[in-house]
């Protein structure tokens, strides 16, 4: 067994389906984002507020070289923009959660803790530059990802069995 690392967009349903996956098979499951908050005891939308992006960019960095170095068998779920680490594929099988970006907004706004889900990610206030962001991801997300998996109208339970599946059979 080997690292699965979840990339996809703020709200395509890394953590979903990271749940899932965990419920289903050996492996154990962390939270890049959760790591960041608990080095640093503040929330990922504070650490931009106080300290910026770049700061973050540094502890998403810092992050990845002690996944590399640390953990094995154990599924990564990752927030929106740590796929550009450098070492990403050093760390495990990359598996990219793809859906369209209005699949994406739909779901968010449909699950019961919606307000919460919102909140947690305030880009998604300005749904323009949302989109654009959305846009210039996805073909880098395509191009570092091992694995494609398609979530669009499919449980977290469908989309972890079909990736499970998946790296399975990945050389």
């Amino acid at each position: 067994m080997k690292n699965i690392i979840l990339v996809g967009f703020m709200g395509v349903g890394k953590g979903s389906v990271a749940r899932e996956i965990i419920k289903i098979s050996d492996y154990m499951s962390i939270d890049t984002d959760d790591l960041i908050e608990s080095m640093e005891n503040r929330t990922v939308k504070k650490i931009f507020e106080e300290s910026g992006e770049e700061y973050f960019r540094n502890l998403e960095k810092k992050v990845s070289l002690w996944l590399q170095n640390s953990v094995t068998n154990t599924l990564i779920s990752t927030g929106g923009g740590f796929y550009k680490q450098k070492n990403l594929k050093d760390i495990g099988v990359v598996v990219f959660l793809n859906s369209p970006f209005d699949k994406i907004l739909k779901r968010i706004k449909s699950h019961p803790n919606a307000s919460k889900k919102l909140k947690k990610r305030p880009l998604l206030n300005d749904l323009k530059r949302a989109k654009e962001l959305y846009k210039e991801r996805l073909p880098e997300y395509t191009a570092v990802a091992d694995i494609v998996i398609d979530v669009t109208d499919k449980s977290a339970l469908e989309c972890a069995k079909e990736l499970l599946l998946k790296v399975k059979t990945h050389a």
